[in-house]
């Protein structure tokens, strides 16, 4: 009987984790850790949401099996959504499946629709999920750039050009995560153009297309004509109405891709618990205020939180989007490596923050960092850093003006 299993040895030790499991063994021992590893928002959902779940939950026929593609009155909220948002039109019955989370969504396309063998073109540094998705279901990955300019168009063409057999998926992230990227329409136009004249799917997650700043909305990939002909894209209530422990996302667009990932998913599950997809509705159709509460607040707290890291002597560049900072370790640290940088910030400076080669081996010499916590607890982390690195012999600025 064998002991190693196919899937299983293709899944390298999660490097994120070490740093997860340093910080509950800290908060075990009573200390104080300011966590802004983990992208999971510190603010709760709509009073109106909340009170739905209840409302629904107390129905005694409420509690059966759900549908795996999603009740049919969420599925037409997404498409509302995307109507009011985008000004793209969507058939909530043959475009829209509900999925548990955009990251279960993801891994259910790639198991419809990945044979063993296929390539698939996905950035890096990325999200796990855009490529272990991807390794689960047996395919191999050929790492594209982040960056969306020239230099990553000619990167797919590179792909097309050198790769046995050539690409048949792209997978796209913006507002990006880990990096905060952000792109344009036009970035999407040629994107679409170039997939259609290649015969390249594109898997696009639109999770973070609501925390977007200075006054700059993120576009959807669909907004592109003809783009429901080579794409499909995700987005998720998580970070947009702070419903990440709900487990409620999308996926939408081309017909051919949706069908068979509903055909999946109809054989893996039975759907989110049906007073929490009636919640959902409730989040997409009414009040719509709390999206930009939230923006404006994790606006407000990616500019303390850069000002006030500055001041510790930690130069981070200003996200336009997201919940995340994607910080160069100071320079006088790189040396370390962002796996032990981000130990020592835990273990010195009571600061936790996650290291860039959990996202990919061009992630090395980054530190995510996430504004999960209130403007004073930044404040905090910045004093607490400060601290690290003048221990460490970095100069800030406070020891430049002694």
């Amino acid at each position: 009987m064998s002991e190693e299993f196919y899937r299983i040895k293709r899944l390298p030790p999660y490097v994120i984790a070490e740093v997860n499991a340093m910080r509950a063994a800290a908060r075990a021992g009573g200390e104080d850790i300011i966590d802004l590893g983990m992208g999971n928002p510190d603010l709760p959902p709509p009073d109106h949401v909340i009170e739905k779940l209840c409302e629904v939950a107390r129905k005694p026929d409420a509690h059966g099996y759900s549908q795996s593609k999603g009740i049919p009155g969420l599925r037409r909220a997404q498409a509302n959504y995307y109507g009011r948002r985008f000004g793209v039109e969507l058939d909530p019955e043959t475009e829209v499946v509900v999925t548990m989370g955009s990251k279960e969504g993801l891994a259910s396309l790639a198991t419809a629709i990945t044979a063993p063998g296929d390539v698939v073109l996905a950035p890096n540094p990325s999200y796990p999920i855009h490529t272990f998705g991807f390794i689960i279901a047996g395919a191999t990955i050929r790492a594209v750039p982040t960056t969306p300019d020239d230099a990553y168009f000619e990167s797919l063409e590179r792909a097309m050009n050198f790769t046995v057999p050539r690409p048949s998926i792209l997978v796209v992230n913006y507002p990006s995560n880990p990096t905060a990227e952000t792109v344009d329409l036009a970035f999407y136009e040629r994107l679409v153009a170039w997939a259609r004249e290649n015969k390249v799917w594109i898997l696009s997650d639109l999770a973070y297309s609501e925390l977007y700043f200075d006054g700059k909305p993120t576009p959807s990939i669909l907004q592109v004509k003809g783009a429901k002909d080579v794409a499909v894209e995700f987005t998720s209530l998580s970070k947009t109405y702070s419903m990440a422990g709900w487990r409620i996302g999308f996926a939408v667009g081309n017909k051919q891709l949706i069908a068979a990932m509903s055909r999946v998913k109809s054989y893996l599950d039975y759907g989110a618990f049906t007073p929490i997809q009636a919640a959902a509705c409730a989040a997409l159709n009414g009040p719509q205020d709390i999206v930009e509460k939230n923006r404006l607040l994790y606006h407000k707290r990616r500019d303390v939180m850069v000002e006030s890291f500055a001041r510790a002597g930690w130069e981070i560049p200003s996200p336009r989007a997201s919940m995340f900072a994607w910080a160069p370790l100071p320079p006088a640290l790189a040396h370390l490596g962002s796996l032990e940088f981000s130990k020592q910030l835990l273990t010195h400076a009571k600061v936790a923050v996650a290291p860039g080669v959990g996202y990919g081996e061009n992630g090395e010499g980054f530190v995510r960092i996430a504004m999960v916590e209130n403007e004073q607890r930044l404040r905090q982390a910045a004093r607490n850093v400060k601290k690290y690195l003048q221990s460490m012999g970095v100069n800030t600025p406070a020891a430049n003006a002694g």
